[in-house]
């Protein structure tokens, strides 16, 4: 049964609530986008600034997944980078350092513009904070200074003693970390429905509460529900970790991961100017890290504790309680007004998984946690290939991927202990016990 939006902060205070028809009947158009979160909606966006006549399907509500879900974080860390790099150094050579860097800030700037353009009031602001949660994470956030700096970035980001912290976040809980003012933070929900709203009144037709039950494949493709049906030139999967479609080949390719994430009471200005001075969005450096930052009501947003099981959370905001009061002992006991869970697409090398299913049917999924930025610029590269640029398209689609060949559940199983392996390797290193692994990640 179709599905409203959980209880989140975000669809609590939502500026628009969607009611877009259920898919009923034949339709014909030029492209067919099966999911409403970021990447389906980014991708409406971008095909229909171009002229092109768009059906987007969604099974819930738009923003009903992750994209409605997560922490709001829009920054440059973009999932599996370092792979990607290495895969691309072998098929374009030393361009591929500048390609990825450049995928790294390009979504900003595509949802800044957007924003802009279309009077999007989604509580953007600039401003990230990247902590050190022990000693050792100091080189990693030193090697991001570096290269942000030889990148002609150095007037942006600036590195922060352990005695600096204070004056950002009333915590004792860090050993430094990087600032960065490119990086930005956002209400989710506002922002998808916002870009959502600007492609309908382009002409995109969208439809809610429309699951789809397959997609007939041939020179003019088919996208059907138990209601509807619609006929295009291309079709775009871009569903992640929330559809059951096109198994065959994609199964064992990408798995759920849940993700928590609270919102607590109002707790006025002047609390939140103690906790977060410079309002700033925060996460730090570990393996499976804590998120947070403040909302334009002046709650706090607080997010962390991957759970890579398949399963969700029994209790997500207790779980995190303990998290959110080591780092701010003045919430000690804070009342703890909404608390939600989502699924994340987790592919197991990080590296988005763009491609093709057949010659005018496409699939685009896999952030691993990294999404809010990546899915915008993964819009704006399928919106390029299916009006015939292809080339960032291909580059995705040319990378190998390790596909689980057990079946999902025992898949899922692997990949809950191969992430226990890293946070183990991530602990022996931090203890000394191995050697400290640097990272360029910004």
């Amino acid at each position: 049964m179709p599905q409203t939006h959980c209880n989140s902060y975000y669809a609590a205070t939502v500026n628009h609530v969607t009611d877009y028809p259920c898919l009923e009947g034949e339709h014909e158009v030029d492209v067919a986008i099966i999911g409403g979160g970021f990447t389906g909606v980014a991708s409406a966006v971008e095909l229909s600034e171009r002229g092109l006549k768009v059906a987007l399907i969604e099974a819930n509500r738009i923003g009903w997944g992750a994209t409605g879900r997560n922490g709001g974080q829009v920054t440059g860390s973009l999932s599996g980078d370092k792979a990607l790099t290495r895969q691309l150094r072998r098929k374009i050579g030393a361009e591929a350092e500048d390609f990825v860097w450049n995928l790294r800030w390009r979504g900003h700037d595509i949802i800044k513009n957007r924003v802009e353009k279309y009077g999007i009031a989604c509580d953007l602001k600039h401003g990230h904070l990247h902590t050190a949660y022990e000693p050792a994470h100091m080189g990693e956030l030193t090697d991001s200074l570096e290269e942000a700096e030889q990148r002609g970035m150095g007037d942006r980001v600036s590195l922060l003693k352990a005695s600096d912290v204070p004056d950002y976040l009333e915590t004792d809980i860090y050993h430094g970390g990087l600032l960065n003012m490119r990086n930005m933070h956002l209400h989710s929900l506002n922002l998808c429905i916002g870009e959502a709203r600007a492609a309908e009144s382009m002409g995109a037709l969208i439809f809610e509460n429309s699951k789809v039950q397959r997609i007939d494949h041939g020179a003019t493709p088919a996208v059907v529900t138990d209601k509807g049906r619609v006929k295009a030139k291309a079709v775009l999967l871009a569903g992640n970790a929330y559809h059951r479609l096109e198994r065959g080949k994609l199964n064992g390719s990408l798995f759920p991961a849940s993700l928590g994430n609270i919102a607590t009471v109002k707790l006025g200005d002047e609390v939140a100017r103690k906790l977060n001075p410079k309002d700033l969005a925060v996460y730090d450096c570990r393996f499976v890290l804590d998120y947070y930052r403040m909302t334009a009501d002046k709650r706090l947003m607080f997010g962390g504790g991957t759970n890579y099981s398949g399963r969700d959370s029994k209790d997500i905001g207790e779980e995190l309680r303990p998290a959110i009061e080591r780092t701010f002992p003045r919430l000690k006991g804070v009342e703890i007004e909404f608390a939600w869970t989502g699924s994340a697409g987790i592919v197991v090398n990080r590296i988005p998984q763009l491609g093709k299913l057949s010659d005018n049917v496409f699939y685009a999924q896999g952030y691993s946690g990294h999404g809010v930025a990546t899915t915008h610029i993964v819009g704006e590269i399928m919106a390029n290939a299916i009006t015939g640029t292809l080339e960032e398209f291909d580059a995705f689609a040319g990378i190998s991927h390790i596909r689980l060949p057990l079946g999902e559940w025992a898949g899922q199983q692997m990949l809950a202990v191969g992430m226990w392996y890293f946070q183990l390797l991530e602990r022996l290193r931090l203890s000394g016990r191995l050697p400290v692994k640097r990272s360029a990640a910004a």
